[in-house]
């Protein structure tokens, strides 16, 4: 009789290289809304419970352009839900994972500083977009414009309730 792998790594011989403490801290995920519809999403999902998950808002981005030998063309600002202005650099430097929730056919144009951002860091970027059958094909594509170069991985969801899911997988 033939024994299976996982018979075999059950066994007390096996289990000695098995991990036995949980991941030694929480990833620290940092959820930012790009637009004022995803800004009232993101706040309805900061009211349930999350690992270590931060939630702010983009609209307060300063347009001040830094001085010619700084990495970024803008300084970029975001507001905590309680709207005290937060250093971008700094929240995404204690990051493990930054995801950016837009609402389609509404300007994206923030991913650009917050992808900069993360590329410098080296910090994950997920794009959250909520559609739905009323979104035209042509507020999507506009949307996605400018998400599209600064996302790992990019998502469409119908609905609101998976874009909690998605948090939820993504370990938020």
């Amino acid at each position: 009789m033939r024994t299976s792998e996982s018979a075999r790594m059950a066994s007390a011989a096996e289990a000695r290289f098995r991990i036995q403490a949980p991941n030694s801290r929480p990833r620290a995920v940092k959820i930012i809304a790009l637009d004022a519809a995803s800004e009232h999403l993101v706040k309805r999902l900061a009211q349930s419970s999350w690992n270590a998950a931060s939630f702010f808002t983009a609209s307060a981005f300063a347009g001040a352009t830094q001085p010619q030998d700084a990495r970024f063309s803008m300084t970029g600002w975001l507001s905590d839900l309680a709207g005290r202005t937060k250093d971008l650099i700094d929240e995404i430097a204690s990051a493990d994972l930054v995801v950016m929730v837009a609402s389609a056919g509404e300007n994206a144009e923030a991913a650009a500083i917050i992808g900069e951002a993360c590329s410098l860091k080296r910090v994950t970027t997920t794009a959250l977009v909520l559609g739905g059958p009323a979104i035209s094909d042509e507020a999507l594509s506009k949307t996605l414009s400018h998400l599209r170069p600064w996302a790992l991985m990019l998502v469409i969801a119908s609905a609101e309730d998976y874009i909690a899911d998605m948090l939820t997988a993504l370990r938020a």
